[in-house]
């Protein structure tokens, strides 16, 4: 897919991840570093929903995620969906439970774009759900449910996945599930930025997972090379997007608006006929402000049953930051307090241009049966972009296909979003001390604090106009922002690299002193104290991976081996033997 100037990127690294490099890896692990497991559910006249296969057999699920499994997995009846449907869900992990992988897969997630690092409090459920007549069953009805359980937000990967497996299973039995998590056991790890082949039931999947140096926008061409052998080989063009167009179609004239609300952390709901509807479009939603991450909680499909369900709809607070995708009428009541509501119809790509739909008073909204639109009192802060809506307006008129309408309509949310941070990324790296301020003799020096009044200094002469045509309220917006989750989360992890590449100046500082020298010229107990310090500097280096060159910690491990040995014997040993 060409990026936002029409430029491909090739991908770097065609060559597979050799399994050499992962020989140290147990059985179920490279499973695990994709899939937690995979879940079937089933209905029970007498039990209703039950997860009746959980493969492989030692995964772990506690009660609570089983019944939220259980709930998720299936459309509510109202939905009425016969045939085979495809929707996403997001539940809360049981805490306390220990992940083997830990240190391998952190590693990954160190290389990932923020929006797509994983949320350890969190795991997704992808679900291919079937419902057909069947006359021999006593209910009328065959429904099942195949799930695939993961941390990874790769909602294209796995939904392509189980269009592949999922009506075979249904077919087969368990034989085939086992075949097919035999094969995903001998998938590469999740490297960022290789092209990986992942085998699948005859199948070759490629894709290339994004990293953080990729410039946004971009994706890379994962090309569909020839397979010697009989394998049929297919390239994915993407492992997280969704279709954005097709799914703000019923709402884009309102688009510029639900990008502020998103950007905002403002309580959304999402009320839809079936979950593929509330899924799909919430996702969408979170993905609009990319490349900023989404920091509150969303869940693309929302039941009554859930456990956060009495937390998220109560009335004796207020809304909490959270975007939620429902389809049970009971919640067009419980949720009649939220201040923005997107109620969508079954979305269909308009054969005519979409007419234009006002944003309607959430007292109007009695109903899930009331019109598609968009229900809230809210008064964007920037004017309207009419261009994007002209420009969307022609491409259905020209029958431009969706995907080339969904990389305009990227583009013009990540033009916008990048408009709105790159004056706050700018002013927040001036809060780094300057690199003359480094001492190697004392600690490291702190980051200036953030100030919002010197930050709206900035923005007369480095605003947001500097790159984007737009008129309106920006110092509201970004006054309104800074009290947001979003800001919170992204002012955090800035802070955080700001403070690791102060840490990594200093060592190098350490580096370039003659440590010997200093410590010929101090007493032992000094020169102690300065070992037992460096030890821990290597220590920090290596546990919170600083941005430090190789060299540089070669060169500090020098130094302490140079130091100790200008000691008596009898500290040297004990130096040596001491780890920290």
């Amino acid at each position: 897919e060409p990026g936002p100037g029409g430029a491909e990127v090739a991908a770097e690294d065609a060559e597979p991840e050799s399994p050499d490099q992962c020989l140290s890896l147990l059985p179920w692990d490279r499973f695990s570093a994709w899939l937690h497991c995979v879940c079937v559910v089933g209905f029970d006249l007498e039990l209703g929903q039950a997860v009746e296969v959980i493969y492989p057999p030692h995964s772990k699920l506690t009660d609570k995620e089983k019944t939220n499994i259980c709930y998720l997995s299936f459309p509510d009846s109202n939905s009425g969906c016969l045939g085979d449907t495809q929707f996403c869900f997001r539940f809360r992990r049981s805490p306390g439970r220990k992940v083997s992988l830990c240190c391998f897969l952190d590693q990954l997630d160190r290389d990932l774009p923020v929006y797509l690092k994983k949320d350890s409090a969190y795991y997704y459920g992808y679900v291919y759900f079937r419902q057909v007549r069947d006359k021999s069953l006593k209910r009328g009805y065959f429904q099942k449910s195949l799930v695939l359980i993961s941390k990874l937000p790769y909602v294209h990967l796995f939904r392509t996945m189980l269009k592949q497996i999922a009506p075979e299973y249904f077919e087969k039995n368990e034989a085939f599930l086992e075949a097919v998590c035999s094969d995903i056991d001998r998938w590469p790890p999740p490297v960022p930025g290789k092209v990986l082949q992942l085998p699948l039931m005859g199948l070759i999947m490629k894709l290339r997972i994004p990293t953080y140096r990729d410039k946004p926008g971009t994706t890379a061409i994962v090309q569909n090379m020839h397979q010697a052998d009989a394998q049929i080989s297919m390239a994915l063009p993407t492992v997280h997007e969704v279709d954005l167009f097709r799914c703000f179609c019923p709402v884009f004239f309102h688009i510029q608006m639900l990008w502020e609300l998103v950007l905002l952390g403002e309580p959304l709901v999402v009320m839809a006929p079936s979950p593929a509807e509330s899924s799909e479009t919430v996702l969408a939603l979170v993905s609009c402000i990319s490349p900023l991450k989404y920091c509150s909680d969303f869940r693309p499909y929302f039941t009554i049953h859930d456990s956060e369900f009495k937390e998220y709809t109560t009335r004796t607070q207020a809304p909490p930051s959270v975007i939620l995708g429902v389809t049970n009428p009971f919640f067009a009541k419980t949720l009649q307090h939220w201040p923005h509501i997107i109620r969508i119809g079954d979305i269909k790509l308009p054969g005519e241009v979409p007419k234009q739909v006002k944003v309607k008073k959430l007292k109007n909204l009695k109903t899930l049966d009331s019109k598609p639109g968009v229900y809230t009192s809210y008064k964007p802060y920037l004017n309207k972009d009419e261009e994007i809506v002209k420009q969307l307006q022609k491409g259905v008129q020209q029958k431009r296909p969706t995907e080339a309408q969904s990389v305009i309509l990227r583009r013009y949310f990540l033009e916008l979003t990048e408009s709105f941070i790159i004056p706050l990324e700018r002013y927040v790296a001036s809060l780094m001390p300057l690199q003359k301020c480094i001492s190697p003799w004392k600690s490291p020096p702190q980051l200036r604090q953030f100030s919002q009044d010197d930050f709206m200094k900035t923005l007369d002469k480095a605003g947001p106009q500097l790159t984007s045509g737009l008129k309106g309220d920006w110092i509201g917006l970004y006054r309104h922002f800074l009290k947001s989750p979003n800001f919170d989360g992204w002012f955090r992890s800035r802070q955080k690299e700001m403070t690791q590449k102060l840490e990594a100046l200093h060592l190098e500082a350490l580096c370039n002193e003659n440590l010997v020298f200093w410590s010929q010229k101090h007493t032992e107990v000094e020169t102690v104290d300065l070992v037992l310090k460096l030890k821990n500097k290597l220590l920090q280096a290596d546990r919170e991976h600083l941005p430090v060159k190789a060299d540089t910690l070669k060169k500090l491990q020098t130094h302490i081996n140079d130091i100790i040995l200008a000691l008596p014997d009898d500290l040297q040993d004990i130096l040596l033997k001491t780890g920290t």
